[in-house]
């Protein structure tokens, strides 16, 4: 089954266990991120992608060249997992990992969450790929990827149980658009998909053709 067709079941789904109040405040506040063409600021394809030094989900510290020096990097910016929509991506890419091994590609998640944040997502969905910590969104940020959450979504996600502060260990509400990128041996963005609109997100059979494709493979 695609991505795009989990994410459409769970609309559904979502669509039937949520207030009708708090889906359409969700649907404006997209509108309004999707007006203001957040993703036109984000890392375009053939742009350098910037090298990082980032903490993975144990506390090691993993650089872009250590990945690079193993082949080329699908890197997915997701906002956390309290995002059920970056966890059904997380786990879509997963069930590609021995298809992009085989080629030489490394996949990498990042987000702005805590390192322990980080190991709960890794561990709830099972991901056999390194995940990083961009506490402050140091890198996505440089990605021109970040925005802040709009305040009246904030009552909406504590009544929801999704605890922002806690898992990124400050109050500002700053997130990442979900963003996916293929990074060749040099840097250069070979692919790059950044949404306003969380719900949709790169398919990753689409991102395995393209790393595929690379020379360097």
């Amino acid at each position: 089954m695609s991505l795009k067709s989990q994410i459409d079941a769970f609309e559904v789904q979502k669509k039937a266990n949520v207030p009708s109040d708090i889906l359409n405040l969700m649907d404006i506040t997209t509108e309004k991120l999707i007006a203001e063409q957040l993703n036109q600021h984000a890392l375009p394809v053939g742009a350098v992608f910037p090298d990082f030094s980032l903490p993975n989900s144990h506390g090691e510290t993993v650089t872009l060249s250590q990945l690079l020096d193993k082949g080329p990097v699908v890197l997915s910016f997701y906002r956390g997992g309290w995002c059920p929509y970056c966890n059904l991506e997380l786990r879509a890419l997963n069930a590609l990992k021995d298809e992009f091994a085989k080629h030489h590609v490394q996949l990498v998640a990042v987000s702005p969450q805590l390192p322990d944040q980080s190991l709960s997502t890794e561990q709830q969905n099972e991901l056999a790929f390194t995940v990083l910590s961009d506490v402050e969104n140091t890198l996505a940020k440089a990605c021109g990827l970040v925005f802040t959450l709009d305040e009246r979504l904030i009552p909406v996600y504590k009544k929801l149980g999704l605890d922002i502060p806690s898992a990124n260990g400050d109050d500002s509400y700053e997130l990442p658009l979900p963003a996916t990128y293929v990074i060749d041996k040099d840097r250069t963005v070979q692919y790059a998909f950044a949404k306003e609109d969380y719900t949709l997100r790169a398919e990753p059979s689409d991102v395995l053709n393209v790393a595929k494709g690379l020379q360097n493979a």
